[in-house]
């Protein structure tokens, strides 16, 4: 890509940006589009306009409320999680920013005054032609020249900065974790415990009593009952079609409500037809008809329920205790000699459990495990090849070859132009939209215990998957297919051509994140996409409060697939810091204006659902260590091919990395696995109601409709009446 295109890209993304944020203001403004763009405060019972008109009749009022908001504000809105995802946006925009003010001042220069390019070109010893950002690259800097000197001091100052951003981070966000654990308030998680590979009980023995004689045994003090894990497919099948009656039936009260006029009192009541998609079989009245399946669902749920408590049990349970202090404690004990059955883990937020995983024994998930790992590994490695033709056959000059009817309307310069500034890069973008939803299913068919867990594997798996096919497949097959003739033709040069062709992708990565940040973030922050959707929704589809309800809530801020292309773009930037600079100041408005919008959305839009209380930030710091480990090596292997004999002085910055990740880790990781003690044992501001507590595990389908009704829930799983808790 020549410079005109690369500005035309930048400033198109530009104007882009500040159009979708003019439009953001103009319609945020607007009363009736509050549920688009405040549906977080909508939900939480405050009033959206409460100080937001005055302060968005600017177009740039919404960055002075961001600002202003502090962190209980964030905690508030968005829950811990969503403080440790900006708090990881901030680090990584502070890593750039310190390592930017040594590298920028000091290395442009370096690169920019020596004439490798202009001296190879004349040598033939390139194809293709170096523009004016090429120049100010590390591939200007002659081969041997002690002017790498400065590039490799470089990594050592990007390396030593991260490290220090880092460990304060890290103890940041370990205090901060620490205050929501021991926060006053209840939460009824830090009650419970998980276990898994319940044993058999002896016969005539119910799972329930077999669990609850154990815990009695082992902890008569503190437990205060147990919940057994049953297989509730068929009860949850009846629940969710008792559910679509009563939507339905609302719906059709709400239409038939509307059809009433004064000249037509009597109204027009709803029918449909009771076969597939409601197109064929026998036609009903559908609120008599929603009525009576409700009223004879009812009773089988019912029955069903009884028969799901007492007969099919399974081997995992939920052990409730009467204080935090114990149930930490209870969670980190080994409980049995044979460490295969009893095994527990801190129980989940109760939204966030995976109830059918539950029961899965620890072989089959070993198995799961394995299984998965090996359908990623060929997914990473085959999605290569579709990766690797995208990147190589997407330039202007590729398609004209093999597509030569595109010549004469490529040929002209405002479309060439357009074409080269943005083509690889959307097709790329598309490209990878195709993949976050299969790692999810694939990591939740590990038998993974909960949503957090499953989104913590699913970024992990996702982050390894961009690192390699977009940021070592793009490098590498762009450089490979550049320079594919000279190849043929001395293969023997194949080394020196890749050291010589790597810098010239860095043209292609700063488009990549000035398009990810200017028309991803303008996207984000106008939320047009939403909007249309509502307004589409509310117009022909929605009857009820309900419904458009349903129609605009926002979801959560999507942590799966949002971590991973966040940290691909930090890996790119740290990657590409040395060997092209200009590249850190568009990495410090990608996570700097991230940080901004994303605090933004966190505040007014998204709606968490669930909270782990920032239990992925140890995921975020082993892919950031992962990241500056690419970095490292990539940048020894680039010194090498320079031909600077210094370049094993590198060396030592990649068993530095390893010794820091591990001192981290046993410095902090404990802390985020298991609640500490101290941490549990801070006083709650009043007793809890350990109904409420116990209740609030209970699936939806098996819920009884009273409260009163709950010791009859607990009675029905047991052979035997429940005798009194221990309290």
């Amino acid at each position: 890509m020549d410079l005109s295109s690369f500005l035309t890209s930048l400033a198109t993304s530009f104007v882009i940006f500040v159009v979708l944020m003019l439009v953001f203001v103009w319609l945020s403004r607007k009363p009736e589009n509050a549920v688009v763009y405040y549906p977080n405060p909508i939900l939480r019972g405050s009033d959206p306009w409460d100080g937001a008109r005055r302060r968005t009749r600017s177009p740039v009022g919404w960055i002075a409320e961001a600002f202003s908001a502090s962190e209980a504000d964030v905690v508030a809105a968005g829950g811990v999680d969503a403080v440790v995802y900006l708090i990881f946006l901030a680090t990584v925009m502070g890593i750039l920013v310190f390592s930017g003010i040594v590298l920028l001042p000091a290395l442009l220069p370096v690169a920019g005054t020596d004439h490798a390019l202009v001296d190879a070109s004349k040598n033939n010893k390139t194809a293709g032609n170096f523009t004016s950002i090429d120049k100010l690259a590390m591939g200007n800097v002659k081969n041997g020249s002690q002017r790498l000197w400065a590039f490799l001091l470089g990594v050592y100052w990007v390396s030593f900065v991260t490290y220090y951003i880092l460990w304060r981070t890290y103890k940041h966000v370990s205090n901060l974790r620490a205050a929501a654990k021991s926060s006053p308030d209840a939460k009824p998680e830090e009650f419970a415990i998980l276990v898994r590979d319940v044993p058999k009980p002896s016969p005539g023995q119910s799972i329930k009593d077999h669990v609850d004689s154990y815990f009695k045994a082992l902890h008569p003090e503190t437990f205060y009952r147990s919940m057994v894990v049953t297989d509730n497919k068929e009860a949850n099948k009846i629940w969710k079609e008792i559910e679509a009656n009563k939507k339905k039936l609302a719906r059709a009260e709400a239409v038939y409500a509307e059809s009433k006029s004064t000249s037509r009192p009597d109204g027009t009541r709803p029918t449909h037809r009771t076969g597939c998609l409601g197109l064929v079989g026998e036609k009903v009245d559908t609120i008599n008809y929603c009525n009576e399946k409700i009223n004879e669902l009812l009773p089988k749920l019912e029955a069903e329920q009884k028969i799901t408590l007492r007969e099919k049990q399974q081997s995992a349970a939920i052990i409730f205790f009467n204080s935090r202090p114990a149930a930490a404690s209870a969670s980190q004990t080994i409980h049995a000699q044979n460490t295969n059955t009893w095994a527990v883990l801190e129980a989940p937020e109760p939204r966030q459990v995976l109830w059918t995983n539950l029961p899965k024994k620890l072989y089959e998930r070993q198995l799961r495990q394995a299984v998965v790992y090996v359908i990623v590994f060929l997914t990473v490695v085959f999605y290569m090849v579709p990766i690797t033709f995208i990147s190589a056959f997407t330039t202007l000059d590729n398609l004209k070859k093999l597509l030569p009817f595109l010549k004469i309307v490529a040929d002209q310069i405002e479309i060439k132009t357009v074409l080269e500034a943005y083509l690889p890069q959307i097709v790329l973008i598309v490209f990878l939209a195709l993949l976050p939803m299969f790692l999810m299913i694939l990591s939740k068919a590990e038998g993974l215990a909960s949503e957090s867990h499953a989104v913590r594997a699913a970024a992990g798996k996702y982050f390894y998957f961009v690192v390699f096919n977009v940021f070592i497949g793009v490098t590498l097959a762009g450089t490979l297919f550049s320079s594919l003739k000279s190849i043929l033709n001395h293969p023997t040069q194949i080394v020196p051509l890749l050291g010589r062709s790597l810098p010239g992708n860095a043209t292609f990565f700063l488009t990549f994140v000035a398009l990810k940040f200017f028309v991803g973030y303008g996207l984000e922050l106008s939320r047009l996409v939403p909007l249309i959707i509502f307004n589409l929704k509310k117009k022909f589809l929605c009857k009820t409060e309900a419904e458009v309800k349903e129609a605009w809530a926002p979801g959560d801020l999507g942590y799966a697939t949002r971590v991973p292309n966040d940290m691909l773009i930090m890996t790119i930037v740290l990657c590409y810091s040395v060997i092209a600079p200009l590249i850190i100041p568009f990495g410090v408005v990608y996570f700097g204006l991230g940080w901004l919008v994303a605090r933004n959305q966190v505040l007014r839009v998204y709606v968490p659902s669930y909270e782990s209380n920032g239990r992925m930030w140890p995921h975020m710091h082993t892919r950031i260590i992962a990241a500056l480990l690419v970095y490292q090596i990539t940048m020894l292997g680039f010194i090498i091919l320079k031909e600077f004999c210094y370049a094993p002085f590198l060396i030592p910055l990649i068993p530095i990395t390893f010794i820091y990740a591990f001192i981290c880790k046993n410095r902090f990781y404990l802390a985020f696995a298991h609640t500490p003690l101290e941490v549990a044992s801070r006083e709650i501001k009043e007793t809890p109601n350990m109904e409420s507590i116990y209740t609030a595990f209970i699936p939806p389908c098996l819920k009884p409709e009273k409260p009163d009704d709950i010791d009859h829930f607990e009675d029905a799983q047991s052979h035997t009446s429940r005798s009194t808790s221990l309290t």
